[in-house]
């Protein structure tokens, strides 16, 4: 516990970032590695200790360790990236993030992950199926951006059953990648602009977007301002507490404003930036400095803001019930 808050990190990831998991037909498969490790190291807190190896297959037990044991998190969902530009198993694999919720289940939530351009929609779909069925997916991530080709989250044709056949199943939370390219990727297919559509056409489906979709701050805050059923998760970027602070000040001032605290989550994004202890300890002490709250109106961040974003604002979107959570996580300590 952190100041007796539950904390619910909405976003780990068990990677496979290992040599043999790179394609071997992308000769800049290493490049853009080591261009996402790169940005982990700007992010990171300067105590992490800089021996750790990333480029391997991360076992559930390290992370479990990094984000329960480190960290004082009471829960956390592990979300496959869908990623197959430079992986042969995706970025974050399905069958690792599966792997951490069954070895955890008390804890850890799995989200599951499909691309319709990996091995076409019927394949997507069907994956979908198996997830949810068989592997007990609580949530679904997509990630439309590609070097070769993209698509877009609008698409009736090629999105849109993807939706639906989630929503078949029961799945209500659909998260998505957003802004934050890798390697040679096109940051304008990133854009949430092409969320708007299927948030107004989908008004029983939750939509999740992922850090901040920067570049493309402004048009997120104003899509999420304006729908209601568009969430942000802060995955990444409440790290900058630790090194930046004031662009955290900034960004939060402006979303606590615009968008409203009940819509954000917090999202450590371990095991990148190391153990979400620091950036959790960092947040706890953020304020919105004077400066700000005067010239721009921006409220300041309270207790109850923090306990919302920490853990109650996902708990409520995945449906736990934090009084019983508590229960159980003190009989089984």
């Amino acid at each position: 516990m952190i100041d007796d808050f539950f904390v619910f990190d909405n976003v780990i990831h068990v990677y496979d970032m290992s040599d043999g998991n790179l394609r071997q037909d992308r000769g800049d498969a290493a490049q853009a590695r080591e261009q996402l490790l790169r940005s982990g190291r700007s992010q990171r807190w300067p105590a992490f200790s800089a021996s750790v190896e990333f480029e391997k297959r991360w076992l559930v037990e390290e992370i479990y360790d990094m984000v329960f044991v480190q960290s004082p998190t009471d829960m956390a969902m592990a979300q496959v990236v869908p990623l197959f530009d430079w992986y042969e198993d995706f970025f974050a694999p399905v069958y690792a993030q599966y792997a951490m919720a069954a070895a955890y289940p008390e804890r850890v939530l799995f989200c599951g992950g499909v691309d319709p351009l990996y091995r076409g929609l019927p394949d997507a779909l069907d994956e979908i199926d198996y997830q949810v069925r068989e592997l007990g997916a609580r949530s679904m991530k997509f990630y439309n951006g590609h070097v070769d080709g993209s698509w877009r989250c609008d698409d009736e044709q090629l999105a849109y059953p993807l939706y639906e056949r989630c929503r078949d199943l029961g799945i209500r939370v659909l998260q998505f990648h957003k802004g934050t390219p890798i390697g040679l990727q096109n940051v304008e297919d990133l854009r949430p602009n092409d969320l708007q559509a299927p948030a107004r056409d989908f008004p029983d489906l939750d939509f999740v977007v992922h850090h901040l979709a920067l570049p493309y701050f402004d048009e997120l805050v104003s899509i999420a301002a304006r729908f209601p059923n568009i969430y942000l998760s802060l995955s990444g970027n409440l790290g900058y507490a630790v090194v930046a602070p004031r662009l955290v000040q900034e960004q939060l001032g402006k979303l606590l404003m615009q968008v409203g605290v009940e819509k954000l989550l917090w999202g450590s994004e371990a095991a990148l930036l190391g153990s979400p202890a620091p950036y959790l300890e960092a947040f706890m002490r953020l304020e919105i400095p004077e400066d700000l709250r005067r010239g721009y109106g921006y409220p300041q961040i309270t207790r109850e803001d923090r306990e919302l974003i920490l853990g109650k604002n996902f708990a409520r979107l995945m449906d736990v019930d934090i009084d019983a959570k508590k229960q159980e996580l003190a009989s089984s300590a």
